[in-house]
């Protein structure tokens, strides 16, 4: 069997997506006024007036496993119909949302920006308020929020699979996976090349080596193995795909 040279990974300039930002205020003029200072910001808004309706999407948001960009940072006024900012951040901060949050009330006594920042605020701005200082907090917050949450560089995500070269570790849904080692390999493989069709022979290749003296069906078994791990319906894989006559694909 001959071993196949694999190509440079092309180095790609990522497009940076706008933020988005979820405004919930019940008065509609301060909503308006919001949205559309944000938006001449190049933010991209979606607001509401109601707290269930705001938790609602919130709910869709994290139930997605599409790769569709979620919400960067919420804007919550605490006098809400239905269900007040302050349970709202309380329900986030206990279902583990850690997704910055900035607080708008007309309460201005200390007692209460201490509260909203114990229940998970990460900031509090008093009505009447300067636009230019909330859009000021905003990017303050989505900056460093996206600088405590930036993967290492050599890390490798895809969707709700993480995987760590440099400590070969693997993480799906946020819960640690054991690999084996040739399990590993082959999901670094995958990792490094998504779309990219193999068949068995390229694999025992570029994994068990060019001397593998073994059935090419070990690798339908690394394979099982894997999806066993990663996916959450090992029948119907969401992640490694089978290419009827051609081999395996990644995502």
């Amino acid at each position: 069997m001959l071993t196949l040279d694999l190509p440079p990974i092309a180095s790609t300039t990522k497009r940076q997506l706008p933020s988005r930002i979820l405004v919930i205020e019940d008065e509609d003029l301060i909503r308006n006024m919001i949205s559309l200072n944000l938006e001449e910001e190049g933010y991209q808004v979606t607001n509401t007036h109601n707290g269930r309706e705001a938790l609602n999407l919130l709910e869709r948001q994290t139930s997605q496993t599409t790769e569709k960009q979620g919400f960067d940072m919420i804007i919550l006024d605490l006098m809400l119909p239905e269900v007040n900012g302050l349970d709202i951040c309380r329900l986030l901060r206990h279902r583990g949302n850690n997704i910055p949050i900035l607080i708008l009330s007309a309460k201005t006594a200390e007692t209460d920006r201490v509260l909203g920042l114990e229940v998970g605020a990460d900031d509090y701005l008093t009505k009447p308020f300067s636009m230019k200082e909330l859009v000021a907090r905003c990017r303050a917050l989505i900056r460093r929020n996206s600088i405590n949450n930036a993967p290492p560089e050599n890390v490798k995500q895809y969707k709700e699979i993480t995987l760590f070269p440099d400590e070969c570790r693997v993480t799906v849904r946020n819960q640690a996976v054991s690999l084996s080692p040739k399990e590993f390999k082959l999901l670094e493989l995958f990792m490094t090349y998504p779309k990219r069709v193999w068949d068995r022979d390229q694999l025992i290749n570029n994994i068990w080596g060019a001397d593998f003296l073994g059935d090419t069906k070990t690798v339908d078994v690394h394979i099982r193995w894997l999806r066993e791990k990663l996916e959450l319906d090992p029948s119907h894989p969401e992640y490694i795909i089978t290419v009827r006559g051609f081999g395996y694909r990644f995502g």
